[in-house]
């Protein structure tokens, strides 16, 4: 699907924006238990984990990242926050908050997804062959995993353990939601 490019630039500028909302909703919303938790967590972590793997092979506009997870995904970053979304939704017991982030999810960041691949095709020669080989969303088994290995200071760089520290935010607030 091929969304117009103003319609992606405008939300594009929006995305902080939605995410508050989606806080806020999750906030609101979110009915968990011991069960819910104990199933939805886990889901949430692996989220976190391919973000954090995706954000330690990265070099943003410098390299065109096809090693560890870019290897068998273009966008894990953007399939981890899925995950981790996924994740809080059966955490929170709300089908509400499912339908929230999917509509999120579509109308905003698949848009994004393509102005941030038209961007990486106007920086690297490269990326359409790789665009080619490796699919967008849908991670596919057994790709090359490249020469590159995972770097902490990668990590650092990108800044993910602000994903790290909004996993435990939101971990915190449905466990207080959960037991008091």
């Amino acid at each position: 699907m091929s969304f117009p490019k103003p319609y992606a630039d405008r939300v594009a500028k929006l995305r902080v924006f939605f995410g508050f909302v989606m806080v806020a909703a999750f906030l609101w919303l979110s009915t968990p238990t011991a069960m819910s938790l104990e199933i939805g967590i886990p889901i949430a972590l692996l989220g976190l984990a391919l973000r954090a793997w995706a954000a330690g092979h990265l070099e943003k506009n410098l390299d065109l990242a096809q090693s560890g997870p870019y290897a068998h995904v273009r966008n894990p970053l953007y399939l981890g926050t899925l995950t981790a979304a996924a994740g809080f939704v059966v955490a929170s017991r709300r089908w509400e908050l499912g339908v929230l982030f999917g509509a999120v999810f579509f109308l905003v960041y698949l848009p994004v997804v393509e102005l941030e691949e038209q961007h990486l095709r106007s920086l690297f020669p490269a990326y359409e062959d790789y665009a080619r080989r490796v699919p967008k969303l849908m991670p596919r088994p057994g790709g090359a995993g490249g020469s590159k290995h995972f770097r902490w200071a990668m990590y650092r760089h990108n800044r993910e353990y602000e994903a790290l520290a909004g996993f435990l935010a939101g971990v915190a607030v449905l466990c207080f939601k959960a037991f008091w």
